[in-house]
């Protein structure tokens, strides 16, 4: 897999039935590994590793509804009360992070409704808080902690 511009971390891989499969530490299972799949791992050790969101308040690939489609996200934070506090859209190293997929993310958090975006293909990443009309994106330097993020909700409420 390529070298990501994320934090490398101690991942798990096996071969099963010809397919090399990583395991995910929130789902507690192995999954094929697709460039896709790697991004998404990375992802998740960096904000569970670096910058302290619990493991038991990610949701991965969880489904949800938009427009009577049914989506799936691709990592959801929640705070302690079960709110969505960031929703993270993963690419595969190759896809190129455009106005499309933000404007993708955006669509998923219109039904979310996570005060906080995060892009990431691993080598590109970009996050944004998002304004009290629920639209607008105001982008920022660094993804915050959790700490920081739980701090921003309550103070929001």
């Amino acid at each position: 897999m390529e070298q990501l511009t994320l934090p490398a971390f101690d991942y798990k891989l096996k071969d099963s039935g010809g397919k090399t499969c990583i395991y995910d530490v929130v789902r507690k299972k192995w999954l094929v590994l697709t460039p896709e799949e790697w991004v998404r791992q990375h992802v998740i050790h960096f904000l569970h590793k670096h910058l302290a969101y619990p493991l038991s308040l990610m949701g991965v690939e969880r489904g949800t509804t938009y427009n009577t489609l049914q989506k799936r996200t691709d990592l959801c934070i929640y705070s302690h009360e079960g709110t969505a506090l960031l929703l993270v859209e993963c690419k595969a190293p190759h896809v190129p992070l455009t106005s499309t997929t933000v404007q993708q993310a955006a669509v998923y958090n219109q039904t979310i409704q996570a005060p906080f975006l995060f892009l990431s293909n691993g080598l590109q990443h970009y996050c944004w808080q998002v304004g009290p009309d629920g639209i607008s994106l105001s982008s920022l330097e660094t993804l915050p902690t959790f700490a920081q993020l739980q701090l921003q909700w309550e103070a929001s409420r």
